[in-house]
């Protein structure tokens, strides 16, 4: 949408010193090296800083520092594997069901945690039209396949035309199949978010579409980004948001109480809080495990079901996403007591049913009938007898 040289965008150093005092570590950070991802702020974030506290949260997700220059040995510049479930140049396939799509590589700015910075800001530019292409033939060659990610980048910096033919692209293959656009322009540069992009997209009403984004502090939560959501929103088009727990920016309860309450309020789903990806340069992103777990279990109990995230972390080499969330079930005795420890530390105890089926399995692991028992449950690794009926006389 932006071209580098734009002058709302932030893309050197000698210009951010000019409009912000920079700390030691932000003077020390390398423009000059290749392999670290070129700084990128547009104004519009960059006003959303006080200039007074080197801290301060909004900073520190766009502001290099020298840290990023800093890889562990944990660390991988590729940590979720992407490269390896690739089936396509741009299309990548790790879950049974879904499939992401990495439309551009360009984005409105470049957090400094970012994941895909192996991708992102490279300049390799949108996908092209053989590229789609590939990815589309796949997607109909897989009816497993029920959901895409258009992702990148970010998909919305695309223009209109070109994320309207993307999308008949993928439609024409399979007018089933269900598009989230994943985009942190609602938070980055609302502006972005028209009425004319509102249109196009509502012509393709075959399947729904799903707007994912990222917000990480309340104060991102504009009046502008509230109302690019409330044009998706009043559109048909829900709204989900994935927060980053990052260190110095929202790792603390009051903070993340404030955003997900704000989030519900404005008609966002806090959908997910993902645990810091093992990606090289972002250490000082991650918040260690037992303090993101302590900040889920108080979370947990201020918030309803509807505010609350899942607290999940996408493991290393490709191992996909799993939550993390306290373990309320605490023991089972044996005989069909189950006890559990509630929110607040207590102990509670659920009993099974005394009367149980005349079969000992769950119905589920049945396929057709009972008769086909013995065959299912010894598909999911269970032993059964085999029934009478179909012994030999």
């Amino acid at each position: 949408m932006q071209k580098r040289e734009d002058p709302t965008i932030i893309t050197s150093k000698e210009e951010l010193r000019r409009h912000l005092v920079l700390t030691e570590d932000e003077k020390m950070f390398d423009t000059d090296d290749t392999n670290i991802l070129p700084l990128k702020i547009p104004f519009y974030f960059f006003n959303l800083i006080d200039k007074n506290d080197p801290l301060d949260p909004i900073r520190r997700q766009v502001v290099p520092t020298k840290c990023e220059q800093q890889v562990l040995a944990e660390e991988h510049i590729d940590p979720l594997s992407e490269v390896d479930h690739s089936v396509t140049e741009r299309l990548i396939h790790r879950y049974q069901s879904r499939v992401a799509f990495l439309t551009t590589d360009v984005c409105p700015l470049h957090c400094r945690h970012c994941f895909r910075r192996r991708f992102t800001g490279t300049f390799q530019g949108p996908a092209d039209e053989k590229q789609i292409g590939l990815a589309a033939a796949y997607v109909q060659a897989h009816p497993e396949v029920k959901e895409i990610l258009f992702t990148g980048g970010d998909v919305l910096t695309l223009s209109n035309q070109a994320l309207e033919a993307m999308i008949r692209a993928f439609r024409d293959k399979r007018p089933d199949l269900i598009i989230r656009l994943c985009t942190r322009m609602p938070a980055s540069y609302p502006m972005r978010i028209t009425a004319e992009l509102i249109t196009m997209l509502k012509q393709f009403n075959s399947a729904p579409f799903y707007l994912m984004t990222q917000f990480n502090h309340p104060r991102e939560l504009t009046t502008q980004a509230i109302e690019a959501i409330r044009l998706f929103v009043d559109a048909g088009i829900p709204a989900m948001n994935q927060t980053v727990l990052l260190k110095g920016v929202n790792d603390d309860v009051p903070t993340l109480e404030e955003l997900c309450n704000s989030l519900v309020f404005n008609r966002i789903k806090p959908y997910y809080l993902f645990q810091g990806d093992l990606v090289s340069g972002t250490a000082n992103f991650r918040v260690p495990l037992k303090e993101g777990l302590a900040i889920e279990a108080e979370l947990i109990k201020r918030l309803s079901v509807l505010a609350m995230p899942l607290y999940a972390i996408d493991l290393p080499q490709g191992g996909g996403k799993v939550p993390l969330i306290q373990g309320y079930l605490s023991e089972q005795s044996g005989c069909g007591l189950w006890s559990f420890r509630t929110v607040d530390g207590e102990i509670r105890t659920y009993p099974d049913p005394k009367e149980q089926s005349s079969s000992e399995h769950p119905r589920w692991l049945w396929s057709e009938s009972p008769d086909a028992a013995s065959h299912t449950l010894q598909e999911s690794g269970t032993q059964s007898s085999p029934s009478p009926r179909r012994q030999e006389p």
